[in-house]
């Protein structure tokens, strides 16, 4: 729920521009009203796709709900049938990033999808596209990625990194298109504390199931 949530307010802050809309004003260069929306959209409609329906793209679809997106998804460990029971469409890796505004990168890491989005797939990506990586950074090839923001090819928000810290010289922070994190989605209080509570009720399952007198 943590990642998911912060995955959809990435989008929001990207479709809306609320970082740079906020540095233009702290510096006195604001712009008012609709000349300050030129790249804005509405989130509401929009074609999504969501690479990997895990845990965290199960929690993001019901945040997704209200905005009637019509979402596309690339897993290939699930069934088709078991995505189209869930009122998505899944489709290839190729029309997914080709087809949708905002693409979610939420795909737990294997050793078949490393460096998966290399700098073809990323080029299959719309210029007025967001894309949203907040599970692990070995699905990209990070320097493709790069190379491409530094095009201004499309906006992107990232808060995980092949190397953490990350390089404090790299490019990539001077970059106006991205929006920046390190690796704060899932790291919350309250999470850490459900996962204790995780740990404590599987071991109290183990317990009795496996260890009984």
């Amino acid at each position: 729920q943590a990642v998911a949530e912060m995955a959809l307010g990435s989008a929001l802050c990207l479709a809306r521009g609320l970082v740079e809309g906020d540095s233009r004003f702290r510096t006195g260069r604001e712009v008012y009203g609709a000349k300050s929306n030129t790249e804005s959209f509405l989130l509401k409609n929009k074609q999504v796709g969501i690479l990997g329906l895990g845990n965290i793209g199960r929690a993001l679809i019901r945040l997704l709900e209200p905005f009637e997106c019509r979402i596309r998804v690339y897993d290939p460990w699930l069934p088709d049938n078991y995505v189209k029971d869930l009122g998505l469409i899944p489709d290839s890796l190729g029309q997914v990033l080709k087809l949708s505004r905002v693409i979610f990168v939420l795909a737990g890491a294997t050793t078949e999808n490393e460096a998966m989005l290399g700098q073809r797939e990323l080029k299959l990506i719309g210029e007025d596209a967001l894309i949203i990586l907040v599970s692990r950074a070995s699905v990209v090839d990070f320097e493709a990625l790069t190379d491409l923001l530094g095009k201004d090819r499309f906006r992107a928000a990232i808060d995980v990194f092949p190397q953490e810290p990350f390089p404090k010289n790299h490019s990539l922070r001077r970059l106006n298109n991205v929006l920046l994190s390190a690796h704060r989605a899932g790291s919350l209080q309250e999470t850490y504390k459900l996962m204790g509570e995780t740990i404590v009720d599987d071991t109290g399952s183990i317990n009795r199931l496996y260890l009984k007198p």
